[in-house]
């Protein structure tokens, strides 16, 4: 079985994205399945290239035609899947369905190929926020449709049935466990202070300002146990930024929220090893979303903590070491953490064993036979 698995930009070492769809393609590979994966990179020259692999199949050039021949001419692609013999193509939505990806698909689907198409958050309209994010998303909104009927199933990690008129295959994010290190038990006790982590490209929907203003008001009580919170990741735009750099000004928490940006590799493991209890997303009802089964939830357990979020992930409804909140606009309330916390007895192992059925293997090979 020979799989093309097709993405619609490059890769970064510290970003999630990347991560999650490299530890996807080794699953497929553990399965048993030929997989190749085609990206497209802006090279350090200018050239703007479709890669698969490391083999350049078409370089566009450079300059306003080039940017403009890696939105509408997508031939390279579909000479590749026709040359190789590709059996499969797995596509991860850009939320890009415009009149020439649908002819990606159709002329795909004309070569008598399967098309999988996987929509990592549904429903996502509603993370185009402002006008300008709202513009950018009308051309899909147009096109959507059409595009899925060339598409043979929609992966999906929501419990929808059929999205866009397609069947879905319904999976977990999963967890490649040989990447993630289980984090040793902590050198800082429940008795003496708490640290926190959250790690995201920070959007809107992340809620971490509810934490921010609920570690305002914490603070505000004159606690005698500090509590402080290591962010890591950049912001997405400027109203991330002034969501969460404004309330720790006014409420005087620099002390006590560290902002690292983006980080990777034994840095990002270092600062787990610092702290204690994780934050998953306190606000995705912000972008219309309430059943989700994240990736980070999964790679929080993975590393053995326990941690708070607001969706419902239905992987993580019932595990003791999950603290839910109400998905609203309050202030998450930080004595009831610190509580929560406290009484946490599970090991970073048996919160770790815990998941052991969401590899990326079991989670892929689900997606391999359900085609149909």
């Amino acid at each position: 079985m020979k799989i093309l698995f097709l993405v619609f930009h490059g890769f970064q070492a510290y970003n999630g994205i990347s991560k999650k769809i490299r530890y996807q393609i080794d699953a497929m590979k553990a399965c048993g399945a030929d997989v190749r994966t085609c990206y497209y990179e802006v090279q350090p020259d200018g050239h703007r290239q479709w890669l698969v692999d490391d083999e350049v199949i078409a370089d566009l050039g450079t300059g306003l035609v080039a940017k403009l021949k890696k939105r509408i001419d997508f031939s390279p692609i579909l000479n590749y899947v026709k040359k190789e013999g590709i059996d499969i193509i797995y596509i991860r939505s850009f939320h890009n369905a415009n009149p020439f990806t649908v002819k990606l698909v159709q002329g795909i689907r004309n070569l008598g190929k399967k098309i999988l198409f996987e929509i990592p958050t549904y429903p996502y309209d509603k993370e185009y926020a402002t006008p300008k994010e709202k513009f950018q998303i009308v051309t899909d909104r147009l096109f959507r449709k059409q595009f899925c009927k060339y598409v043979d199933r929609i992966v999906t990690f929501s419990n929808d049935e059929t999205i866009f008129g397609c069947p879905t295959i319904r999976i977990s994010n999963g967890i490649d466990f040989n990447s993630i290190p289980l984090r040793p038990l902590p050198t800082i006790r429940k008795e003496n202070e708490i640290h926190l982590i959250a790690v995201a490209e920070i959007h809107f929907w992340h809620g971490f300002d509810r934490l921010i203003h609920g570690l305002g008001k914490y603070y505000q009580s004159n606690p005698t146990l500090p509590v402080y919170l290591h962010l890591v990741g950049d912001f997405f735009g400027a109203r991330e930024k002034e969501d969460i750099l404004t309330p720790i000004q006014t409420y005087g928490l620099e002390k006590h929220v560290i902002c690292y940006g983006n980080q990777s590799g034994e840095a990002l493991n270092n600062i787990f090893n610092q702290c204690d209890f994780a934050i998953g997303s306190l606000a995705r009802h912000r972008s219309g979303i309430t059943h989700i089964k994240t990736l980070k939830n999964r790679e929080y357990a993975a590393r053995g903590f326990g941690f708070i979020y607001s969706e419902t992930d239905d992987d993580f409804e019932q595990m003791p070491y999950i603290l839910k909140v109400p998905a609203n606009e309050t202030s998450i309330d930080i004595k009831q953490l610190i509580s929560f916390y406290q009484r946490l007895t599970l090991s970073p192992e048996e919160i770790r064993n815990s998941i052991q059925h969401l590899s990326w293997k079991d989670q892929m090979k689900k997606v391999l036979t359900a085609i149909p």
